[in-house]
């Protein structure tokens, strides 16, 4: 005699969710067209090898024209000893 069927629980069973709106959660000041095309793999052998990327805010890249320069700054503030730089 085979075994019987239990009822289906409401509990395994899935919901059936509501259809959400989809809806653009960017704002309208990304304009994705200056950016070019993506490439994937772009930074991954710098990662790979240890080097620190670090995205600089875009007010204070403006003051800066290249990574020379950014690396030259730091490189200066970083030879202030910690006693003269100013405190937070």
């Amino acid at each position: 005699m085979p075994a019987e069927r239990q009822p289906a629980s409401e509990n395994t069973m899935k919901k059936k969710t509501d259809k959400r709106k989809e809806r653009d959660d960017m704002r309208k000041e990304y304009d994705f067209s200056k950016l070019g095309p993506a490439i994937r793999g772009k930074y991954a052998a710098r990662y790979k090898s240890g080097t620190n990327l670090v995205l600089l805010s875009p007010d204070v890249a403006a003051h800066f024209r290249d990574e020379k320069s950014v690396n030259a700054a730091l490189r200066k503030l970083i030879r202030i000893p910690k006693s003269r730089r100013p405190s937070r």
